[in-house]
């Protein structure tokens, strides 16, 4: 397969960035979309050209690092899935493909697709998540939590921090990861309920888990309100 890439150049965060057009020939549709990218820098550096930067770990949809938008759409049309689990497949031969950072004020660009993501992070420790070591699987019929509430929880613990449901919102609202006045500080938006976070999450996490979170702290600033 044959496609024209449009890709995001952009030097360091002060300087101002163009889309670069690339063409790649002779890519296999079983290639994930990284490995396509890993393809166009391994050319990019035999004609002594810059490759271009951008981000992964795992490659394998666990780690959210691989934070692209593809034709607009955060992690792009395959959905639920991070880029790294995007294959070429899914484009026809032939096509032009847009490939972005995610385009959000919180996540400043580093250089070229590469974005910090920081203040993400930031808006994660706020809520007090830890690492602990906590030994073998207990006995179940020692758990005082029904198993419904156990895999609701489980649920909601399934994101990984990629930054996609933020980068789709037409808010920038991070609010399904958030302790709202950190998200505040960080420049995110708040939630009005358009539902583009749950569509591009590649973990699937409903968006019952937000409208939850909005209750909770609707009753929270009412009790405050009324000095309880």
């Amino acid at each position: 397969m044959n496609f024209l890439l449009r890709v995001w150049r952009q030097k360091n965060r002060q300087s101002r960035g163009k889309l670069v057009d690339y063409e790649v020939h002779d890519i296999s549709p079983n290639t994930s979309f990284l490995e396509m990218l890993d393809i166009l820098n391994e050319n990019l550096l035999r004609r002594g050209e810059e490759p271009i930067a951008f981000d992964s770990d795992c490659r394998e949809g666990i780690c959210g690092t691989c934070s692209l938008a593809i034709n607009g759409e955060a992690h792009g049309p395959d959905h639920p899935g991070a880029v790294c689990e995007l294959y070429m497949r899914k484009f026809r031969d032939g096509a032009t493909i847009t490939v972005e950072p995610f385009r959000l004020g919180a996540f400043p660009i580093v250089k070229d697709l590469v974005i910090d993501r920081s203040a993400l992070d930031r808006v994660v420790q706020a809520g007090g998540f830890i690492s602990a070591r906590a030994g073998s699987a207990p006995e179940a019929n020692a758990i005082p939590i029904p198993k419904h509430d156990a895999d609701l929880a489980m649920e909601a613990a399934a994101c990984i921090g990629c930054g996609a449901c933020a980068a789709a919102c037409p808010n920038g609202s991070a609010m399904l990861l958030n302790i709202v006045q950190v998200m505040d500080a960080e420049g995110f938006g708040n939630c009005t309920n358009t539902y583009e976070c749950e569509a591009v999450c590649p973990a699937e996490i409903s968006a019952s888990f937000i409208a939850k979170l909005n209750r909770e702290y609707a009753r929270a600033r009412f009790r405050r309100s009324m000095g309880q």
